[in-house]
């Protein structure tokens, strides 16, 4: 599946289906069109959580460079970290109140691989944020749940959205705990050439 943002001549390839990852890059004025792919997610056995969102995240740029059509291909990986354990994206209702439930009133890591590829190489950034949940009342987490929100997100929550109502103070990035941090976004973006003020201002 391939679609393109605007009229402007894309600058990149976004190799993601996330409308969250689609307007941060659109909100730091980057033309781009997406390109999305299906990759395997599962984590291997012992596999620490950076090097999972860094496989990832490289392995969906990877996907993507075949229909890039000569683009640099941008993707990304989020997960959710308590207790050593990734949490991921609950199905159904029974997952989703107990990750709210292990995250209320504690404080989890939010981990996204960047990865940037062109075809001859690759590169990756890592953004970890320190996420602090205050502690949440089980009528309420059960509300949260009926509003749909929680069902696609890593952790069961999506801090740009209802579930923000949930975070006390955040450690880090908040674009990377949104699902593509911007800071290191950018850092790859002009490491391959890209000149990201092109579309910038008047």
């Amino acid at each position: 599946m391939s679609t393109s943002t605007g009229t402007a001549e894309p600058q990149i390839v976004l190799a993601s289906a996330s409308p969250r990852r689609a307007a941060l890059l659109t909100a730091i004025g980057i033309h781009f069109r997406v390109v999305v792919t299906d990759i395997d997610e599962r984590a291997r056995p012992g596999e620490p959580a950076e090097r999972l969102v860094e496989r990832l995240a490289l392995a969906k740029a990877a996907s993507a460079l075949r229909h890039a059509g000569g683009l640099p291909v941008l993707a990304a990986d989020t997960i959710v970290v308590i207790d050593d354990a990734v949490l991921g994206k609950p199905a159904v209702e029974a997952e989703g109140l107990a990750m709210i439930s292990r995250l209320s009133g504690r404080s989890h890591r939010v981990i996204t691989a960047v990865a940037l590829a062109n075809g001859t190489t690759a590169q990756t950034r890592i953004s970890s944020t320190t996420v602090t949940f205050r502690v949440i009342d089980p009528d309420e987490a059960r509300a949260y749940w009926k509003t749909l929100e929680p069902a696609d997100k890593a952790g069961g929550y999506g801090i740009q959205g209802i579930g923000g109502i949930f975070v006390d103070h955040i450690e880090g990035s908040y674009s990377g705990v949104v699902g593509l941090p911007v800071a290191e976004t950018e850092s790859l973006l002009r490491a391959f050439g890209v000149n990201t003020w092109r579309y910038r201002g008047g």
